[in-house]
């Protein structure tokens, strides 16, 4: 199946907008140009119109803790154990929680969820995409990520029940004790093969982990303060993992360090109340601040924390200050893609990329656009 999308201000993010024209085949951008024809698509006349990409947003709970449905129905904290790598926020994902389609309404088309916070080592995250009511012809990508917290989380949740952890010592040592065991387990699966002898003593707990050590995917560390942040790094570096920071809120002040290391940031909720006290020197101006010196970030909502349809309000919102109309459509789009390591998919309205396209009515940083509909691989799935 082809579809042509005609006559739209194309924004392709990789290079400058246009008015144009993008033609998809089978669930792929084929062609983006001016004066495009194809005598066997399906023509969309978008004259007036914006295309965008698709919206992108690397650190969700939607699905996992539900719209309206209260905080006893949600399953986002397996809050029984502080080490549960073993767990998958696939498992608890609902692909009907409401919110998502007002998450289409904002242009958002991809989210990889996770676990919270409430554990030192919380879970599975996946990359979803919102195309239908069946998990998994939503996944991307499964597993993503390991999710991990450092910080006020685990030491509220644990602390409160005078359990480990209940400091940040407490927290850094239980990952560290958890990281030891994978590479022990990794050993005893070496020398049977050695042997040539049959494993027998499979883990889930251990293989995620061992899938973390092995570099096939990253660590997804939780950590706001800027020792917290550091800690993370320390720990990653002692074990020879990748990692991603979540939220980040203090991550401009060591901003040289994270270059350094090359070491990404999903930043954000930016657009809230500061709940706790890590977040007392929550600021706007951390998106400028991490762009300007060079560290590979994108913007997360923290569904519900900020429904995720309001993903371009909060983004808009940092134009106050000192960020770029430019910059701010990469954290929402190209951005994400590279530190979720799906570039070669999505992100940009390039050939060759998945046709994950949104028509707005205006611009999205401007409050009164609106989408009008929205495409994933080349399927309509949604419209105003």
């Amino acid at each position: 199946m082809k579809v042509l999308f005609k006559n739209a201000t194309v924004f392709p993010v990789s290079s400058k907008p246009f008015k144009g024209d993008v033609l998809v085949s089978n669930g792929k951008i084929e062609k983006v140009g001016e004066n495009l024809e194809d005598p066997n698509a399906e023509i969309v006349d978008l004259t007036g119109k914006f295309l965008f990409p698709g919206f992108i947003d690397a650190h969700s709970h939607i699905g996992l803790f539900e719209e309206g449905v209260g905080y006893y129905y949600s399953d986002g904290n397996e809050a029984t154990d502080p080490v549960t790598p073993h767990v998958k926020a696939l498992d608890g994902f609902n692909p009907q929680d409401p919110a998502i389609e007002r998450a289409l309404a904002g242009g958002v088309t991809t989210v990889m969820i996770v676990p919270g916070s409430a554990n030192p080592i919380g879970g599975q995250g996946s990359v979803v995409k919102f195309k239908s009511i069946v998990v998994e012809e939503c996944v991307v990508k499964d597993p993503a990520g390991l999710k991990m917290a450092f910080g006020e989380n685990p030491k509220r949740v644990y602390g409160e029940r005078k359990q480990t952890p209940s400091t940040r010592m407490g927290t850094a040592g239980v990952i560290r004790d958890y990281f030891m065991k994978v590479k022990n387990y990794m050993k005893k699966k070496e020398l049977a093969e050695k042997e040539g002898k049959e494993f027998t003593e499979t883990d889930l707990k251990m293989e995620i982990g061992e899938m973390v050590l092995r570099k096939k995917i990253p660590a997804r560390m939780h950590a706001h303060r800027a020792d917290d942040i550091l800690t993370a790094i320390r720990i990653a570096e002692e074990f020879g993992f990748n990692l991603v920071i979540e939220h980040g809120t203090e991550a401009y002040k060591i901003s040289r360090i994270l270059v350094e290391k090359n070491v990404p940031v999903v930043v954000g909720p930016l657009l809230t109340f500061r709940t706790k006290l890590e977040l007392k020197d929550l600021t706007m101006e951390v998106i400028a601040k991490l762009l300007k010196d060079g560290v590979l970030i994108a913007l997360m909502c923290d569904h519900p924390v900020i429904p995720l349809e309001f993903a371009t309000v909060q983004a808009a919102t940092a134009l106050r200050y000192g960020a770029k109309e430019e910059e701010l459509l990469k954290i929402l789009t190209v951005n994400p893609a590279k530190i979720l390591g799906m570039e070669d998919r999505m992100g940009t309205i390039e050939p060759g990329k998945d046709a994950d396209l949104v028509v707005w009515s205006g611009h999205p940083f401007d409050m009164k656009s609106r989408v009008e509909r929205v495409f994933i691989e080349g399927t309509e799935v949604f419209r105003k």
